[in-house]
């Protein structure tokens, strides 16, 4: 019985998030409206696609992609610069404002698929 529990518990924590991209920061990798599941999955790397609490905003959401990881933090740029607002702008940010890494986009039709 406790076993049960605390897979239950354990598959709660790991439970995918949905994202809804809105902006041009992440052209041409990803697109206003692409629809994305994001999933804590071990730890980040340079060049993964994280979303991310926005520093100057936390109650945003904000999809990046990791430039670096540093003791703690990391950098994240957009893969638009002209059009992105990032660690260019506002520094590194902590690696507690992660939410996960982006695995899949699930729309639109025509544009699902993993996100590299």
């Amino acid at each position: 019985m406790l076993g049960a529990a605390l897979a239950l518990g354990g598959a709660a924590v790991l439970r995918p998030r949905r994202v809804v991209v809105a902006g041009r920061s992440m052209e041409p990798t990803l697109w206003a409206g692409d629809r994305l599941l994001v999933a804590r999955t071990g730890p980040v790397s340079a060049g993964d696609v994280v979303a991310l609490r926005d520093p100057r905003d936390p109650g945003r959401v904000i999809v990046k992609r990791v430039a670096a990881v540093r003791r703690g933090e990391m950098v994240v740029h957009g893969d638009n610069p002209d059009a992105s607002i990032d660690s260019r702008s506002f520094g590194p940010v902590s690696n507690v404002a992660v939410l996960g890494r982006v695995v899949r986009r699930y729309g639109p039709a025509g544009r699902t698929g993993p996100v590299r």
